[in-house]
């Protein structure tokens, strides 16, 4: 599914906090989005999912406007996992439900790859962090959705649930989903990306296949951030 950005920024009161962002993603597979904290990296994948509108430019999916229906063909999922109070179970239920049929041989099959069918009766808060991040990504994944966008998914948790994480990545993306995933590790990048969009200072100073942007970043701050230096 391209998605299609053209000058697109958001103003606060005082001041621009995303400034003329144009990109156009066409290939399939893991985007990733990086940058130091403040670069404007979770405000850009808001706007492009419709959750904020911008205070100028477009965006466009498959040629057209971002609309209700192409919402729909999307799934958030946040740092902070936000769950249902409710069984593991019920919170996959509540997505899988409206769409009728057999939905409960779904439900199972979603948990079971997701390493949570053994707490699929339990309540989802009392969960591990970790666990209660795979079930937020379980049940954005139950939408069937064409595109799935993840904001630091892997962020405060266990490096056994991280994996797990990157493994369902994995699958999602050779089902054909398009991904955008920020991530602050540059391991995890490095792991997943196909291609890599780095932002500083609500700006975007590089978009390039991943390969290209590990081995021979272009911009001076790109080349900082991937060597561990601070960049202001």
């Amino acid at each position: 599914m391209p998605l299609e950005v053209s000058a697109l920024s958001y103003r606060t009161e005082h001041e621009f906090v995303l400034d003329g962002i144009s990109v156009t993603i066409e290939n399939p597979g893991i985007t990733v989005v990086m940058g130091p904290n403040g670069a404007g990296k979770s405000l850009f994948l808001r706007l492009v999912h419709g959750l904020l509108a911008p205070s100028s430019g477009t965006v466009h999916w498959q040629g057209r406007n971002l609309d209700l229906a192409l919402r729909r063909r999307q799934a958030l999922v946040f740092q902070k996992p936000v769950l249902l109070r409710r069984s593991v179970a019920a919170n996959i239920d509540f997505v899988l439900k409206p769409l009728g049929g057999d939905y409960r041989q779904r439900r199972d099959q979603i948990l079971l790859e997701a390493g949570l069918m053994r707490q699929r009766y339990q309540p989802a808060r009392l969960l591990s962090g970790g666990e209660q991040q795979r079930l937020a990504l379980a049940r954005a994944l139950a939408t069937d959705p064409g595109v799935l966008l993840l904001d630091e998914p892997c962020a405060s948790i266990d490096s056994g649930t991280t994996l797990k994480i990157e493994q369902l990545l994995q699958q999602t993306r050779d089902r054909g989903v398009k991904i955008i995933l920020i991530t602050h590790d540059i391991g995890q990048a490095r792991r997943l990306a196909d291609d890599v969009i780095f932002m500083h200072n609500g700006r975007l100073l590089e978009y390039a296949a991943a390969h290209v942007f590990f081995n021979a970043p272009a911009s001076e701050s790109a080349r900082d951030f991937l060597q561990g230096r601070i960049v202001l």
